[in-house]
């Protein structure tokens, strides 16, 4: 086989440079896009990559470079379990994709303190980093860091909670409104046709997720279940010890509560109250996130549903989108779906081992 014959079969970087009639080195920066080259030189470049339908080796041509993908995730420092999961997932899987190369580590700043995350963001050695993923509450301070490292070349990926009027590149997490309908629905029909008050436990009311699901929650209960009154979000700021010294006097105040819709994750109050209070009705629960925690009071009847999130998924996606990203790839929309789980007493896995899998 000749020279001509293989290059057409297997076309190479120096096939479209003579094709585009440019240099290797502006077809490196057009494949890597570097700035310094013209938009007119650009679309020459990729009108010649499809005329012979290149397909880069990305792996390859990172080992030629000796590239090392580096990815920061930013967690709140909170003591829930589901901050505990994705903290395991991210662990775990860095331990897997150090042989390809990827470095994967976390960072954890304070619970709902935007400030103390900027400047945790803005500490950030953008030439040593190529995607950061954020769980971050939507604020002035967290859109201009996030600005700053869009503005130095760095992939940012918003976590659990969405950042949407920052310039991040995508959101990883499950819909916060579809959620919320979804445990609307849930304690609606648990409930049935009996009146009386719905409390619904939030984080933070500065938490955009948190927001979301009250959002579509409130949405499912006024059009569906009129019998039912619910009450203003309980902002416990996912602290054990503040929820359980909060919830007395609410149910004191509200002796018809016969639901909660705890739509934060940090559930250890409330199931310390509920445990040690003999209530003269025992409410209907809906939470978030299957943790062990939950897990044992799905199983102990204190907890009726849990909606949750596969954790492994989102540290996974979240690593693709932002491997795909640095190497100007496509993303898989299907593939990068969180979906909204529903776990009851009857179906929920016995272990988490089925959430703590290997990079695919």
């Amino acid at each position: 086989m000749t020279q001509e014959q293989t290059s057409r079969l297997s076309p190479t970087i120096n096939d479209i440079a003579r094709v585009a009639e440019v240099s290797l080195a502006t077809v490196d920066r057009v494949l890597n896009a570097r700035p310094g080259v013209r938009d007119t030189t650009v679309k020459k470049v990729h009108q010649a990559i499809a005329d012979l339908g290149y397909v880069r080796d990305t792996a390859a041509a990172n080992l030629a470079r000796g590239r090392v993908y580096n990815f920061v995730f930013i967690l709140p420092s909170n003591s829930n379990e589901f901050i505990a999961s994705l903290e395991w997932q991210i662990q775990q899987l860095g331990t897997t994709l150090r042989r390809e190369r990827t470095r994967l580590s976390y960072i954890r700043v304070a619970a709902f303190d935007p400030v103390a995350l900027a400047k945790t963001i803005d500490e950030i050695d953008t030439s040593e980093v190529d995607g950061v993923a954020i769980f971050a509450p939507e604020t002035p301070s967290v859109r201009d860091s996030i600005t700053h490292l869009k503005a130095n070349g760095v992939t940012v990926v918003s976590l659990v909670a969405d950042i949407p009027s920052s310039e991040r590149d995508q959101y990883v997490g499950v819909d916060n409104v579809a959620a919320g309908r979804t445990a609307g629905q849930l304690l609606g029909r648990f409930v049935g046709p009996q009146e009386g008050s719905i409390l619904v436990l939030t984080g933070s009311l500065l938490a955009r997720d948190h927001l979301e699901r009250r959002l579509g929650f409130d949405k499912v209960m006024m059009r569906d279940f009129p019998n039912l009154r619910t009450l203003a979000s309980l902002e416990g700021r996912d602290d054990p010890e503040l929820i359980e010294r909060l919830l007395p006097e609410i149910f004191s105040e509200n002796s018809d509560i016969i639901g909660i819709y705890s739509s934060a994750a940090g559930n250890e109050g409330l199931l310390n109250f509920l445990n040690r209070r003999t209530l003269p009705v025992r409410p209907l629960v809906v939470a978030h996130e299957l943790t062990q925690l939950s897990r044992d009071a799905l199983r102990g009847g204190v907890f009726d549903a849990i909606i949750s999130q596969d954790s492994g998924h989102v540290v996974r996606s979240a690593v693709r989108i932002m491997r795909a990203n640095s190497d100007n790839l496509p993303i898989n929309s299907a593939q990068e779906r969180i979906n909204i789980d529903i776990y009851l007493k009857e179906n929920m896995p016995l272990s988490d081992e089925g959430n703590r899998e290997d990079y695919p």
